[in-house]
C-alpha cells in the first residue's frame, strides 16, 4: 500500500522534528524525556497536524519500545486486551490517537494498565483533556498543550516536501493550512498525482476534489465551526442551521457541536438572556443521552434559540479586562478589608477591620492600584 507523503516525511528523532519548541528544544520536558529515557504516560493535546503521532513514535525509539498505535474512533476493550496479552517482559507504548472518542468503560479498562505500567500511554486529542478524560486517569498522565505550527516551520515542511512551489503558491499553503502540517502535505500529494505543476491555481482545483471535504480533524472542519458560530453571532438561524447539518451529515461529534454551544450561550448571549445558558446545558444534557440521529432534532433547536437571542458580551469583555490586569500587574495586595482574619495576629494587623457586609454603591474593591477600574460596563 501506498504511503501517504505526510508519514514518508515522518523523522524518527528529535532532529528532524519541527515545530514545539516550548516541549522539545534542550532542556524543555519532552527533550529531557526522550534524552534520559524516562518512563511515563502523557496526554497531548493540540489541533490537528502538528505532530503529536510524529512526537509519539520518537519518544517509543527513545525507550527502544514497542510501539502500538490505534485510533479511539474504531479501537476497543478487546485491542487493549490483546496488545497487554502479547509477549510479557517488553515494554510496550501504546499511542490511542482521540482518546477522547474513548467512553469512561474503555478508559477505567485502560486505568489498571497504565498503573502498573504495563503500558505506557501516550492519549492524542484536539479536545480539552479536562472535559474528556476521566479524573483517574488524567492523575496518571502528564498533559503537554501543541500548538499550530507557525508560517516559518509550516515553510519548511512544505520545503522538505520536495515538490517546486513557488513564492506565492507556498504563501497560498501556508495560509490556506493555517497550521496543519498534514492537510499541507496532502494537498501538496494531490496536486503533484493531478498536475505537472503547483501553483495556486493546481492547489486550488485539486482543493476541490472529493476526498479533500470535510475532514473532522482537517482544516474544514475548523473552517465549518467558525462559519456556525458567526452566523449565530450575526443572528442568522438559516446559514447556523446549514453549517449545522454540514457538521451532522459529516458525522460530528455531536458532543463538540453541544459544547461550543454552551460556550456560545455564556460568551455571546450573556446577560441579554441568562436562561440561553440552561438551555444550552440542557441539550448538551439531551446530546449526551440521546445521540445520533435524534439529537440533531435537540441541536437545532438550540442554535435556533442561541441565534434569534439578544445578544450581549460584556461579561465576556469584562473577564478578558480583568485577565489582563492579572497578567500585567500579578497578585496586587488585596484590600486589607475583604481579607480573611481567623486568628488575632491577623486581627491585630488590620485584617477584616471596616469590612462592610453591604457598602454604599459606587464603593472599589479592587486593589488600590486599579481603584475605580470598570471591567462590566
Amino acid at each position: 500500500m501506498k504511503q501517504p507523503l505526510a508519514a514518508k516525511l515522518r523523522p524518527d528523532t528529535l532532529a528532524g522534528y519541527v515545530g514545539q519548541a516550548h516541549l522539545v528544544a534542550p532542556g524543555k520536558p519532552l527533550f529531557e524525556a526522550i534524552a534520559k529515557k524516562l518512563l511515563f504516560s502523557f496526554i497531548l493535546w493540540g489541533p490537528p497536524g502538528v505532530g503529536k503521532t510524529t512526537l509519539a513514535r520518537i519518544y517509543a525509539n527513545s525507550l527502544g519500545a514497542r510501539f502500538y498505535e490505534l485510533s479511539a474512533v474504531s479501537a476497543g476493550k478487546a485491542d487493549i486486551k490483546k496488545i497487554i496479552d502479547e509477549e510479557e517482559g517488553v515494554q510496550k507504548v501504546l499511542f490511542l490517537d482521540e482518546i477522547h472518542r474513548f467512553n469512561k468503560a474503555q478508559q477505567d479498562y485502560l486505568l489498571p494498565f497504565v498503573e502498573s505500567g504495563a503500558l505506557v500511554l501516550i492519549g492524542a486529542t484536539t479536545e480539552n483533556p479536562s472535559f474528556e478524560v476521566i479524573g483517574a486517569l488524567l492523575s496518571r498522565c502528564r498533559v503537554f498543550t501543541l500548538k499550530p505550527l507557525s508560517e516559518e516551520e509550516m515553510q519548511e515542511i512544505i520545503k522538505r516536501s520536495g515538490a517546486a512551489l513557488d513564492a506565492e503558491a507556498t504563501e497560498w499553503l501556508v495560509r490556506m493550512a493555517g497550521g496543519d502540517a498534514r492537510q499541507a502535505l496532502t494537498l501538496i500529494e494531490a496536486t503533484t498525482a493531478l498536475y505537472p505543476e503547483v501553483t495556486v491555481a493546481t492547489l486550488t482545483e485539486a482543493l476541490q476534489n472529493s476526498f479533500l471535504r470535510y475532514d473532522k480533524q482537517g482544516e474544514e472542519h475548523y473552517n465549518t465551526i467558525s462559519a456556525f458560530i458567526k452566523s449565530m453571532r450575526a443572528s442568522n438561524s438559516d446559514a447556523a442551521l446549514y453549517y449545522l447539518a454540514r457538521m451532522t451529515e459529516a458525522g460530528e461529534d455531536p458532543k463538540f457541536i453541544a459544547r461550543r454551544l454552551v460556550i456560545f450561550a455564556s460568551e455571546d448571549v450573556g446577560m441579554a438572556q441568562p436562561t440561553a445558558l440552561v438551555i444550552a446545558n440542557e441539550v448538551f444534557r439531551a446530546v449526551e443521552t440521546i445521540g445520533y440521529p435524534e439529537c440533531t432534532i435537540n441541536l437545532a433547536h438550540a442554535v435556533v434559540y442561541l441565534a434569534t437571542a439578544k445578544k450581549d458580551r460584556r461579561a465576556y469583555d469584562a473577564l478578558r479586562s480583568a485577565e489582563r490586569d492579572v497578567r500585567n500587574f500579578g497578585n496586587l495586595p488585596i484590600p486589607l478589608s475583604l481579607r480573611n482574619a481567623p486568628t488575632k495576629l491577623m486581627k491585630d494587623e488590620g485584617y477584616g477591620e471596616g469590612y462592610e457586609m453591604y457598602p454604599e454603591e459606587g464603593t472599589s474593591l479592587l486593589p488600590d492600584k486599579l481603584k475605580g477600574k470598570k471591567y462590566f460596563k
